[in-house]
This record gives structure tokens, sequence and C-alpha cells, in this order.
């Protein structure tokens, strides 16, 4: 460590001074914006008669990680700006562009890493998505911006984020609903702790948002596996079910485990889902078609 070679009481004056400058930085977030986005008076009205491409993506800010070994040789790339970077963006946005809503974990909202460039409306603006919402979960000033993405191509009734709880601040979920005020399709896309206590918690506040509504999508990453979160912890009571198939998403140079997802209503008809072999971030995409219920659509 850097400061191996200072005596011990002069480390532990640092020690704490550092520590004081990173809490500092991360009760900052209450009082600093906590997102961005795009207006909506271009965005097209929800047609639901069409069937909707939903995909759900941790991008990693950015960074192509195609081995283990990256992540030591690549991980400058955490914290300095690289003009790949801005090369992996554009093939992120081609992906992009098959798709209706897009739910983005692991983005930048504007640093210098990412160069001070919102990635979030970067790939909106690349992709031909005309709505994008930003939820930063976790201001580091000029170091990083970590946030949530939402990019749509149909105008949401509405658009909400919350703070999800955890010993550790940082982790968000950003809320729209579509359709009809009194009995919409809600999206919820969100990025869970590593922790299995802190996910329980997240995963009630979750529940709690989503209890009365009918038609339902949770995405994102999830950081567990899909029995696990249908069985051992409070989404057990709802009635979400998983993909038909286990997607295997995590590392996208050897999809090994799946911890992303897309969870829906059993309202919701699943026309085609699956992995999509796309590997320009260590987590690969999960895609989903769905159709709305028949009788939802006459109410429109």
């Amino acid at each position: 460590m850097w400061l191996s070679g200072f005596p011990f009481r002069f480390r532990v004056i640092m020690y704490k001074r550092i520590r004081s400058q990173i809490n500092g930085i991360l009760k900052s977030q209450e009082a600093a914006p906590r997102g961005a986005c795009s207006g909506s008076e271009h965005v097209p009205d929800f047609e639901p008669h069409r069937h909707i491409r939903l995909l759900t993506f941790n991008i990693q800010v950015g960074i192509n990680t195609s081995s283990y070994r990256h992540y030591v040789t690549r991980s400058w790339q955490h914290f300095l700006p690289n003009r790949r970077r801005f090369e992996n963006l554009d093939r992120i946005a081609t992906l992009l562009r098959q798709y209706d809503v897009v739910a983005l974990q692991e983005c930048d909202g504007g640093s210098l890493r990412s160069g001070y460039v919102n990635q979030v409306q970067y790939l909106a603006e690349a992709a031909g998505i005309p709505y994008w919402y930003q939820q930063l979960n976790r201001n580091l000033g000029q170091l990083a911006q970590h946030s949530n993405g939402f990019l749509s191509r149909y105008k949401p009734l509405d658009v909400t984020e919350h703070k999800l709880p955890g010993l550790i601040p940082g982790r968000g979920a950003i809320v729209a609903r579509y359709g009809l005020e009194e009995d919409p399709l809600v999206l919820v896309q969100m990025h869970l702790s590593l922790s299995k206590s802190a996910q329980q918690r997240q995963l009630g506040f979750v529940r709690d948002l989503i209890s009365k509504y009918q038609h339902v999508v949770l995405m994102g990453d999830m950081n567990a596996h899909a029995e696990q979160l249908l069985t051992q912890t409070p989404l057990r009571e709802t009635d979400l079910v998983p993909l038909p198939a286990t997607a295997h998403s995590f590392p996208s140079w050897r999809p090994e485990k799946a911890l992303d997802h897309i969870l829906v209503s059993p309202s919701l008809e699943i026309r085609q889902s699956g992995v999509v072999s796309y590997p320009v971030s260590d987590h690969l995409p999960i895609s989903l078609d769905i159709a709305l219920p028949k009788g939802y659509l006459e109410t429109f």
C-alpha cells in the first residue's frame, strides 16, 4: 500500500482523513441532483396493440471486458477516460436500436472517466430512442457518477426513482408506468447489491412498490439466480415468473451465472426471450418480447 512507508501515527491520521472525505462524498448525494431526463414532447404515446421488445443490460460504464485479466489490466478505465469507450458505446447503441424499452445498469452520468458525457443520454441519442431517464445513485463528483438508465420509445404515464435500502448507499430502482392510470403496465428496473441481506431489504421494498399492480415487469442486474429470488426473498409473495429458460449472462466470455433477469406477471404473454450473444461488457444483455393480454388492450 502506498502509505506503508510512513510512520504508523501518520498513516492513522491519513486514513481518517481519506475516510472522512469519502463519507462526505457519499453524504453529498442527498443534496445533489438525483439525475436527469429528456423531455417528453417528442415521444410518441404508448401503443399497447403492439408487442413490446425489452432489454436489460449492465454495460460496465462502456468498458469492453472479455477475460478476467481485463479486470486488472483495464481497471484504470473505471477512473480515467478512454477513446475506445465511445467505440464500445456505439456498438451498444447498435444493439439498442432493436428494442422499445431498455434498462441500463452501471452507466456513468458524466464524470472524468466518461469524458464528462452522460452515457444514458449518449446511448439514447445514438440509438434513436427519444425518451431517456438517468438515475444518479452514487455521486462521486468528477470521479464517477454511478447511474441507472431507462430508455423508451413510448411516452410513459410517469417515471419515478427510488433509493433502495442498504448499509452502503448507492443502489436504486426506476419505475415507469404505461397505458391507463387505473390499470397500468409497470416496468421496474434495478441494480441490486451483492450482499444477500441487503437484497432481502431491497426486494422487500420493491415488493411493496409493485403490490397493487397486475401487469408488472422487473428487470435488471439482480446479482442472484432467479430461483433464489422467487423462493428465498420477499418476491416469493408475488406472482412473478421467470423467463422460460435459464439465462446465463455472466461473465460474457464464458456465461456461467444467471445474474441478470426479467421477471413478469402471469398476465403478460412471453413471445420470445433469451440471452443476447453480444459481448461488449462483462455481462450479456437479456431480451424479452411480450404481448399484453387481450382484455387489457380492449380498455384503450
